[in-house]
């Protein structure tokens, strides 16, 4: 089964969340826009987090140089970002998705994330920090996910517990609460492997 990762704001946990789940599923990765090239790209983070070998990673479709959103990226890079190349590249298993930000992120002056999403017509999963705010941006990402139309897998949770916010969110929201990944100190592959574990069920992400 394939999903598109997407967060509820940048720097919550999605790109860690997205290596677990395509090492857990034995699935392929494809993160269709990288904006930002001086530290390590989400794809490079997720081959080393998972363990992937290169026939299991896709090629973004644009790498930018500014860590900005990319329609303002692309545009500092003199680039015009053109919707037919980000459509999924054929994959003999599941395959991993990973949007940029939250579901609203501009692509051009007048598409988004969400407007893509729609179009790959893929079950989304919504990854959110447990902290302070969760509720609000959680629900407001929901609500983007569902005017549009687009199915929604589940909710992923990253961060320390805060069993009422979590219950909260997936109560209010209708969405099934999939699970919660602590925060690893020493984060590598076994121990990325040992928290999903720990934290998920196997049975949420192959029915």
């Amino acid at each position: 089964m394939s999903f598109v990762v997407t967060g509820t704001d940048t720097g919550v946990g999605k790109t860690v969340f997205a290596a677990a789940l395509v090492t857990a599923i034995g699935g392929s990765y494809w993160k269709p826009i990288q904006a930002g090239l001086d530290e390590l790209s989400d794809t490079e983070s997720v081959m080393r987090l998972a363990g992937l070998s290169a026939d299991r990673i896709f090629p973004e479709a644009y790498r930018l140089n500014s860590p900005c959103s990319p329609h303002r990226a692309a545009e500092l890079d003199e680039i015009a970002i053109n919707p037919e190349r980000l459509l999924p590249p054929a994959s003999d298993g599941p395959l991993i998705i990973e949007g940029a930000g939250g579901v609203l992120v501009p692509l051009t002056h007048s598409l988004t994330f969400a407007d893509m999403f729609e179009r790959w017509g893929l079950p989304v999963i919504i990854v959110a920090r447990t902290s302070l705010g969760t509720i609000n941006h959680s629900l407001l990402t929901i609500e983007a996910l569902r005017l549009r139309g687009i199915a929604i897998h589940g909710i992923a949770f990253v961060g320390d517990a805060n069993h009422d916010s979590e219950a909260t969110i997936a109560e209010m929201g209708g969405v099934r609460r999939l699970g919660r990944l602590d925060i690893i100190e020493s984060l590598d592959r076994s121990s990325l492997a040992a928290a999903f574990a720990r934290g998920f069920d196997m049975r949420d992400f192959t029915s």
